[in-house]
């Protein structure tokens, strides 16, 4: 009955201190989960800047207008052929 007496306080504190450790993880938990949310969101608008920069009359446009360059015509191109 002694012994019975002195665990009850015990098991109490190691159930506090266990209440404790769950409700930090949990919030570390949720801490990942908005941290996970920022990410993929981040990661959509790469993708999407990507897709936008990538358009190829997008790429059209900057090589003709702000490179000078143009579309080669038959008797610019230049064939090699290794044997």
């Amino acid at each position: 009955m002694l012994l019975a007496s002195l665990l009850i306080p015990l098991l109490l504190a190691l159930v506090a201190l266990q209440a404790y450790r769950y409700e930090k993880l949990e919030g570390e938990v949720r801490a990942l989960e908005q941290k996970q949310v920022e990410l993929v969101e981040k990661n959509k608008k790469l993708i999407s800047d990507i897709s936008t920069l990538s358009n190829s009359a997008r790429i059209e446009n900057l090589a003709e207008n702000e490179l000078g360059m143009h579309k080669a015509k038959s008797d610019e191109i230049v064939r090699v052929e290794i044997k």
